[in-house]
């Protein structure tokens, strides 16, 4: 199973090592990963495998949502089958 997770916000030092080291403690491996910043504005998208996630998802998720609220960001976690179908035309 995978999940993407995406992070928007204002660029701060720190994002990407701060929902990494969410992963690595989950057990989450992380597959692929890109990110911009446009102006001051941090993007980034990341592919992961949850197969051997430590806890439920919704943990997960809402521990990503909490790092966001802590940096200002806005952190989201989805499964990538509900991923892929809201962005299907």
């Amino acid at each position: 199973m995978r999940a993407v997770i995406t992070v928007v916000g204002k660029d701060t030092v720190g994002i990407l090592a701060k929902v990494s080291t969410l992963c690595a403690e989950k057990n989450v491996n992380i597959i692929d990963v890109t990110q911009t910043v446009m102006q001051d504005l941090f993007c980034m998208i990341m592919l992961c495998e949850i197969d051997k996630l430590s806890g439920s998802f919704a943990s997960f998720a809402d521990a990503a949502k909490a790092i966001g609220a802590e940096q200002g960001l806005s952190v989201h976690v989805m499964h990538e089958e509900i991923f892929n179908s809201m962005h299907r035309i």
